[in-house]
């Protein structure tokens, strides 16, 4: 009998790729929504509400550090949790790309498409690096095809939409627009400061509101480098057993955002002195 312990074995293989680990924290009670990602995560509850019904495939296509991947493993989460018990794949795409060169080397195709074409939710993550590669391109577009006329959930994600990802097949392509495309755009300056308290929340922080808005208007287009920030400020405060103020997180950021300086009388009075009315330009 075959079991999980020979490494060798079809359903070892199968078994180890559908256990990836997610990670616990991304779900959908943590992910902070606000006017840039709405839609695309009113599009993620659907999905995981009802794999395979509706919205098939789901592309969410966005900038770096948005939170595509949040919204994929809060997807695998909520539907990891349902009665039905639906087997689930998340994995990156450089990870999808490594098991096909692993399966061909190893001549295991039947693996590979026994494991990525008996699933119910196929969840991918920066399909964009498929671009380019013809061997993955063929065998995704049958697994996609497999998955999808079986009515099983496909969803993606990318750092931009299916129509501005060079080096992609035009099959693919025309496939992966027939679903639903939900874009997530940078948060504006409400939504950062929720972010940055959720996730310091999540720290077991609670920070005071100048150094929410102080650290969230230093971050602008990216949410992973906000926690970045907090991370580095949490840090900074602990080796130093200082309490979180602007200050400190000045302090503790210095190596990152611009030199700051407060502004002078002497400053205000050399802008002025050197201030030319329009009319007078010639």
């Amino acid at each position: 009998a075959t079991t999980t312990t020979d490494p060798e074995a079809p359903s070892s293989d199968i078994e180890r790729i559908r256990s990836l680990p997610l990670t616990p924290r991304f779900t959908f009670e943590s992910f902070v929504v606000g006017p840039s990602n709405q839609f695309a995560h009113a599009a993620a509850e659907s999905v995981a509400h009802r794999p395979g019904e509706r919205y098939n495939p789901l592309f969410i296509y966005g900038g770096s550090g948005l939170g595509k991947t949040h919204l994929l493993h809060a997807i695998a989460h909520r539907c990891s949790q349902s009665t039905a018990e639906p087997r689930v794949v998340y994995m990156t795409t450089e990870t999808f790309v490594n098991e096909l060169i692993r399966c061909i080397q190893q001549q295991k195709m039947a693996v590979f498409r026994q494991t990525f074409r008996e699933v119910d939710v196929l969840l991918l993550d920066d399909i964009q690096f498929i671009a380019g590669k013809e061997r993955t391109q063929e065998e995704f577009f049958h697994t996609f095809n497999t998955l999808q006329s079986s009515g099983r959930q496909v969803v993606f994600t990318s750092d931009s939409k299916p129509a501005d990802i060079p080096g992609l097949e035009e099959r693919l392509r025309s496939r992966l627009l027939q679903g639903l495309l939900a874009d997530i755009q940078p948060p504006d300056l409400e939504t950062r400061c929720a972010i940055l308290q959720e996730k310091a929340r999540a720290a077991g922080r609670d920070l005071p509101e100048d150094v929410v808005l102080f650290i969230s208007r230093r971050v602008q287009n990216n949410v992973r480098e906000l926690e970045g920030y907090l991370n580095r400020t949490i840090a900074f405060a602990q080796l130093t057993n200082a309490n979180i103020t602007v200050e400190v997180v000045r302090q503790a950021l210095s190596a990152m955002i611009p030199d700051e300086r407060q502004v002078t009388p002497a400053d205000i009075i050399r802008f002025v002195d050197g201030y030319v009315p329009d009319e007078q330009v010639e």
